[in-house]
């Protein structure tokens, strides 16, 4: 579960957000559209995708890349990139396995057409290292319960919600393949619902921040962790938002550390822990000024 002061910037950040995107509608369009190549890139390289940002970059826009890509990371990238399109006109879609579906559809056609769109069929099992996820049969159920207890779950902060939810789902892995990249999708699906920006869960790291958190919630069913990593990317989520919509001059954090005479390390731990409104564009820490 996050922290009291967690929530408490949450809060802050979101009524501020609020108060400040009031006709400026293009502003957080724009921002969501440069966005999404980061979005592409981040969460294909989790799953070992070994396009560069660069390189997702220019095939959004349908620019040569200057090696041979193979042609199914050609198609992961445009297809998640078609997905988080089309979740960008609709802020409030309904979480069903029909729309997970519709969604699998969307990310593995051209890829792999027998198993888009559909969940995992007998006799097929998926591992993750160690971990084999249920069988086939349970799935729905599975599922189904998952969605309910989400929906119903009224008590319990959103974030932690949200966290459980994609440690179960993981743990459920209910297509043959997609698993973690719809995954990553549902966070932001959720996370529109509730009228929140999407968060980037970033490669960098993963096997330190993200995939551990696994690996705890197989082991113990503790998603603290995943609470933790999210409520840490919607406050940069939304710090970024913030400094834009006030019109704010922005630089490279380590710029703006040497111009105050503060350490850079320092400014890059505290923005890290969200102590500071620094986010990161491509990759690089930057601030408001």
């Amino acid at each position: 579960m996050i922290s009291e002061l967690n929530k408490s910037k949450i809060r802050t950040l979101k009524k501020e957000f609020e108060q400040l995107k009031g006709g400026k509608e293009s502003l957080l369009m724009l921002l969501r559209e440069a966005e999404l190549p980061e979005l592409v890139y981040n969460s294909n390289a989790i799953e070992n995708s070994t396009l560069t940002l660069k390189e997702t970059e220019k095939i959004l826009l349908e620019q040569e890349v200057m090696r041979d890509v193979s042609v199914r990371e050609l198609f992961e990238a445009k297809n998640l990139a078609r997905v988080l399109e089309y979740l960008s006109t609709r802020s409030n879609i309904e979480l069903s396995i029909e729309n997970m579906l519709l969604l699998l559809r969307m990310l593995i056609g051209g890829i792999n057409d027998k198993i888009a769109g559909r969940l995992r069929k007998e006799g097929e099992y998926v591992r993750v290292g160690s971990y084999i996820a249920p069988a086939s049969e349970l799935i729905i159920g599975l599922l189904n319960d998952l969605i309910d207890d989400y929906l119903s779950n009224h008590s319990q902060y959103f974030i932690d919600s949200i966290g459980h939810f994609h440690a179960e789902f993981e743990h459920i892995h209910p297509f043959c393949d997609g698993n973690g990249r719809i995954g990553r999708v549902l966070v932001n699906v959720q996370l529109a619902a509730l009228g929140y920006p999407p968060i980037i869960i970033r490669n960098k790291g993963k096997h330190d921040n993200y995939y551990p958190l696994f690996i705890n919630y197989q082991d113990n069913k503790e998603f603290d962790g995943m609470s933790e990593l999210f409520a840490l990317a919607l406050q940069e989520s939304l710090n970024k938002r913030i400094t834009y919509l006030k019109g704010q001059k922005i630089v490279k954090l380590a710029d703006y550390a040497k111009q105050h005479n503060l350490t850079t390390n320092s400014q890059l731990n505290a923005a890290k822990r969200q102590t500071i409104p620094a986010f990161r564009e491509k990759g690089i820490w930057k601030i408001g000024e």
